[in-house]
């Protein structure tokens, strides 16, 4: 307990003394209890002072979360000379109700399908020397009325998508060279866009960060497109079968060719030899390493891209 207290120190410039005090209250609770976490569990684990009318005021009191995870990621766990990677992830917690505030229904990728609770979406600082991750902002994610019907018609595009007979193959008469950095941000990556932004205003000073992490669900242009924005290179994850080429080369260096595109890449028995990193064996399974530059018919700029095999 009094470690606790001393820990919180650092934050009184951001919150008053007695939100620290039931602060330590609760976080004693919570490490002590097990099970599932309630308001009415906490108070029956704290000592003297930490009421279920205490635990009420502390939960409604307002409390700059971002400033405190900075505060307190800088004063004990910040190293100057390591290097940082930005990563952020979405997390679905089961609620059932009606009356929380944002429950609404989200995937889970957890349980692989959509199920009613909150969700919130966290960045967080991610030490590679140390291998080690920080949550820096966490936000609550509360679909408006907006991206509700975003998410329903391209649900019905994709139905009558499939019910359309596809047509002939090539390109379609008329049709233009789009610039592919032009691209309008989904209300979603708007959104994690804005929280990056006021996330390096607080920190780029002392974190220069050059990369962004995300999951499979951003391995797209848009997502792309919205990190360079930022000044940040993307690493994310593509579909396991994404149409990938090699930049073309023509055979006659003295040949001017608009030709853009090369061999499709075949990942079982097609990626030259070239390009292969490391090559490891464990009980008799080997793992190739591949790593380079490829360009994607739906990307605006060529991928640095690392394929095992």
């Amino acid at each position: 307990m009094p470690d606790i207290v001393a820990l919180l120190q650092c934050l009184r410039p951001h919150v008053n003394t007695t939100t620290i005090r039931q602060w330590s209250r609760v976080i004693t609770a919570i490490l002590a209890m097990s099970g599932r976490v309630t308001m009415r569990g906490i108070s029956r684990w704290t000592e003297k002072g930490g009421s279920y009318r205490t635990l009420q005021r502390f939960f409604q009191t307002v409390i700059p979360w971002t400033s405190i995870l900075w505060a307190f990621f800088y004063h004990y766990l910040f190293h100057q000379n390591e290097a940082y990677l930005l990563a952020g992830d979405e997390v679905v917690v089961t609620k059932s109700g009606k009356k929380t505030y944002g429950a609404d229904r989200f995937f889970s990728s957890l349980y692989g399908r959509t199920l009613p609770g909150l969700s919130f979406f966290a960045l967080s600082l991610v030490s590679i020397e140390r291998r080690h991750s920080f949550p820096i902002s966490i936000e609550q994610v509360i679909k408006s009325s907006e991206e509700k019907v975003a998410v329903d018609s391209k649900k019905k595009a994709k139905k009558s998508k499939k019910q359309v007979k596809k047509n002939k193959g090539g390109r379609p008469k008329g049709s233009k060279n789009k610039n592919k950095f032009n691209v309008v941000l989904t209300l979603e990556l708007k959104r994690i866009k804005g929280m990056i932004e006021e996330l390096i205003k607080r920190i780029g000073k002392f974190v220069p960060l050059t990369y962004l992490v995300l999951d499979g669900h951003f391995g797209n242009n848009n997502a792309s497109v919205m990190s360079r924005q930022l000044n940040l290179h993307l690493i994310s994850k593509l579909r396991h079968d994404s149409a990938l080429y090699l930049p073309y080369q023509n055979p006659d260096p003295n040949k001017i060719s608009r030709r853009k595109y090369g061999s499709k890449i075949n990942y079982n028995n097609n990626i030259p030899e070239e390009y292969l990193k490391t090559s490891t064996t464990k009980e008799d399974i080997q793992t190739s390493i591949y790593q380079l530059r490829l360009l994607h018919k739906e990307f605006a700029q060529p991928l640095n891209v690392v394929i095992p095999g």
